[in-house]
Parts: C-alpha cells; structure tokens; sequence
C-alpha cells in the first residue's frame, strides 16, 4: 500500500551526518588527512591524494566497533553495550607516470575504494516514572485534532486491516495514528457524530511508567571512482565520483502503565518499525599543493549527495482499559506494511581546507577543518515538504569539525595520534551533542606491505524525544565507542 510522507528532522541529520571510518592509518590520525594523501582512506576526504602515491597501492581493513549507551529517562537509568566486527574499507588506486618529459604533468591515477561512512548499530533502552503528566496519549491527541471520526472509524463489518489500509491510502500518516488512538479507545471523541473533530483523552492525569526501546541496525557506504593527476613538483588534483548506498533498520517499543485515579486505560503498548534503503550520488573536487618540502595545504569542495530513498513501516498497538471492574484488552495490530513513495534528499555540501608539516622522513603533523551547513538540507519533491523542509532551516544549523593528527617513524615503526571536535547540526546544540574523539595507532613497515593497528574513541551527548510530537520527553543517552581497526596496505 501507498501512504503519504512520514519523514522527519531525524532523518535529515541520520544520512547527512558521516564518521570516522577506513584504514587504521586514517583513524589513527583521526582523519586529518586533506594535506597528506598516500593512503586509500585518504582518497575518500580529498580525492587528490591519490596522486601523491609513488606506484600503485592497494589496502583493506577489518575493524570492531564496541559501543555503549547509557540513558537517564527521569528517574530511571539503562546502560546497554554492544560490539560486532565488519570489513569497513577497501580499495586500490593505480598509478601510470608519464614519460613525456616535455609534459608538465608528471603522472595520472584512477582508482576504487569503498568506506563505510556511517554505522547506524545503535541500541538504547529508556525506564522512568514520567513525572510531568506525559503519556503516549498526547501523540494521538495530536494526530487526531482536526479530523473527522466517520474517517477514523470501521465501516460496517470492515477489518481493522482494511480500514487502517483505506485510511492510509486516501489520507496518509496522520490519520493513521488518530485511527490507531481512536480503535483502541485511548481517544473519546467529544460527540457521537461523524462530523466530529475533537477528542479527550481516556487516560486520567498523573504519573506514568515509561520503558521504552529502540533497537537500529544498518550503514552507510561509498563506493569513489577516483581520478587523479600531479602537475610539476608541488601540485596534485583530483575528482572523485561517489556512489553511496543507505541500508537503516529500526524498531521502537513503548510500555505505559498507569494507576492514576478515573483513568479508564491502564496500560499501553505501542511499536513501531522502520526500514530504509537508498541510493546517491555526489562528487568531490581536490586539491593539494606542496608550498615547500616540509608544508602542504589542502583543499576540497564535498558536493550535496543526492539520495533517493525507499522506506516501510508497521505499526501494533494495544491497550488494557476497566470496563465495569473487569480487564479488557484492545489489540490493533493491522498486519499491514505501509509502503510509502519514493522521496529525495539532498544533503549539505561541505568545504575542507588542510594543512601538514612533514619532518622529512621522521613524521608528520596534520590538521583539517571542515564547515558543513545541515540546515541547507532538503526533502524533495519540495512541494510535498514544505514544513518539514522550513523545520530543518530552524533547527538545524551550520556545524564545523576541527581534526589534527601526528606521526613519528622509529625505523620500520610508526607511532600515530589523533583528535577531532564536531560541533553539533542542532542549533540547540542538545538534540545531538557535540562529538569529542582521540585516536592512538601503531604501523610496522614491512617493505612493500605495512601492517597498522588503530584504536580509536568518541563520546557524544545526546536528548532525544521518545516521539517528535505529543510524548515529546527526551531520554539523555550518553554515547560511547571504541574501535579497534587493523589495516593491510601494499604495493602493486
């Protein structure tokens, strides 16, 4: 079935937003790679690193992501770890110098590399006495305000399943949750008519207990076709061409009970899944330019990713309510998977400008900064996203990301660090908090091939709404991860 549009601000920052991935090379300097190039990672940030590869290289890593979510929803607290091993990079770039030695440009490189830009694995759990009078009620008084009850009621002997499917179809999302408040009699409709377009709550004032979980699984990956060149001694550009893939999974649950005085619903149970898949395309432009032996500068221009996305919901809910001193239970669960048309995202440019001091064969130190402005972000066709679209220019805002990096050579070894800030997309700048990250790394020079081995680390703070309207009551989740990555690099 088709229903209308049920996106939101979430949406726009979850497929925006990329991380620290690829080869433990790149994550052990935290990704402050613009000015360096050499590495297949690197690639990804400024597509002119490719150039400054002497011969042909390739490179592949395995990495594992262990995080950790602890939440505070009132008074209650949750803390849910969890860890998995995934193959996160992978490519290779070919290098073909000139012999033309009446041309100023003094080698070309095409090359492939996939990264895992994104992990959407995420896993957090919110238990709390709700102490502010806020139920799972106020969501479906808020979808219900304003709509008829003859288009949210059963006609004749209709099914739950094909009413909650009419009513998807002719009217969409929003009538959808009035149906589901209304069917399980947590909203009373102020008078018997179908004319009606008011509704009272069947839940008294009080307290009530919230345990909520949400359970998300997927990624994020691009796939850069990469085009290079070096021009004289000091200049190297390029061109990335990207085509990105989304894979997100989500499941919500909510329990409610309640034993406040007149209430005629004691318990709730309310859930949701979500799956999302899509495809984008965007493009980089880079430069890098040797102003000495021992300083580089950067240079990139990250175009908007143009998406077009897939998604399917279902929905169940229940309720137990006292009628006349007995239990009474009140399933509606449609069975129906609510498929919704395709729809666009074209997400925020962004610019990097890098800088690196080399210490001849000794080490390296690099930092890169970044400006990417979320709230630029758009839902398109924008005829059907108007308000959402004036939403994300509100609540979102423009966002820098500040990562410096260092390398010292003993021999074949090579000791790395790293550390990076990301300013929040939110202009509340609480939604989603800041991100704080280090990294440490060690690599082993082999001759032809190196062996590296990364650990990195990032915290984030973040308030989430349990729902974007009605329970609006956020859980505070302090988020943690670590990262062990081991990368394999060579000469072709």
């Amino acid at each position: 079935m088709s229903t209308l549009y049920a996106q939101d601000i979430s949406d726009a920052v979850r497929y925006s937003q990329s991380d620290i991935q690829g080869t433990a090379r790149f994550r052990a300097l935290s990704g402050a790679f613009g000015a360096l190039g050499g590495d297949m990672s690197a690639v990804s940030i400024n597509p002119a690193g490719s150039a400054v590869f002497a011969q042909s290289h390739a490179s592949f890593s395995l990495s594992n992501l262990s995080s950790k979510n602890d939440t505070q929803y009132f008074n209650g607290f949750t803390s849910i770890s969890e860890s998995d091993f995934d193959i996160n990079q992978g490519g290779a770039s070919f290098v073909f110098a000139n012999n033309n030695s009446n041309s100023p440009w003094r080698k070309f490189t095409i090359g492939v590399a996939y990264d895992k830009t994104n992990n959407y694995d995420d896993t957090w759990n919110a238990v709390g006495t709700n102490s502010n009078n806020q139920s799972i009620d106020f969501y479906f008084l808020n979808y219900a305000d304003g709509i008829r009850l003859g288009d949210i009621s059963l006609i004749g002997n209709e099914s739950i399943t094909d009413a909650y499917s009419d009513i998807g179809n002719v009217f969409g999302y929003t009538h959808q949750q009035a149906f589901l408040g209304y069917q399980s009699y947590i909203l009373e409709p102020d008078a018997d008519d179908d004319n009606n377009t008011s509704y009272t709550s069947n839940l008294a004032n009080g307290t009530f207990d919230h345990d909520y979980y949400y359970a998300a699984t997927g990624l994020n990956g691009k796939i850069a076709f990469n085009m290079a060149a070096q021009y004289g001694d000091n200049l190297y550009l390029g061109l990335n061409l990207n085509s990105h893939f989304i894979n997100y999974d989500r499941t919500t649950s909510l329990y409610e009970n309640n034993s406040n005085n007149n209430s005629l619903i004691s318990s709730i149970e309310f859930g949701n899944t979500l799956s999302t898949s899509g495809n984008g395309f965007s493009f980089q432009l880079g430069g890098i330019l040797k102003l000495s032996d021992e300083f580089r500068v950067g240079l990139t221009y990250d175009s908007s990713t143009w998406y077009t996305i897939s998604e399917e919901t279902t929905q169940y809910l229940s309720t137990i309510r006292d009628e006349n001193g007995s239990n009474i239970t009140a399933v509606v669960n449609p069975q129906i998977v609510n498929v919704y048309p395709d729809y666009r995202l074209q997400t925020p440019a962004k610019i990097t400008g890098s800088l690196a001091y080399i210490f001849g064969t000794q080490g390296l130190i690099s930092f890169d900064y970044s400006h990417k402005d979320y709230s630029t972000t758009k839902f398109k066709p924008t005829s059907d996203f108007i308000g959402l679209n004036n939403d994300v220019s509100n609540v979102l805002t423009a966002a820098s990301t500040y990562r410096i990096g260092g390398e010292y050579k003993v021999k074949q070894f090579a000791f790395r660090g790293g550390y990076r800030f990301e300013e929040s997309p939110y202009a509340n700048g609480v939604t989603v908090g800041d991100l704080t990250g280090y990294s440490l790394g060690l690599g082993y020079n082999f001759g032809n091939t190196k062996l590296d081995l990364t650990y990195d680390y990032f915290e984030r703070t973040s308030e989430t709404p349990l729902y974007n309207v009605g329970l609006t009551d956020a859980a505070i989740i302090d988020n943690t991860n670590s990262n062990i990555t081991l990368s394999l690099s060579f000469n072709i």
